[in-house]
């Protein structure tokens, strides 16, 4: 194996590397982030609603 070949192999190696490890953190971390906020962004309107209903 030459070096372009090898070369080849550690750049698709590093790629395939970048993409996991982003999708590992896309799920450990973006993704709980965004159900959270999401949660709490209802959360606020439905006590929002309850207090304009009680005005």
């Amino acid at each position: 194996m030459d070096f372009s070949q090898f070369s080849g192999v550690l750049l698709f190696l590093f790629i395939f590397s970048i993409g996991f490890w982003l999708l590992i953190f896309a799920l450990t971390v973006i993704v709980p982030i965004w159900l959270f906020g999401s949660w709490t962004e209802i959360y606020k309107e439905k006590k929002a609603k309850k207090v304009a209903a009680k005005s």
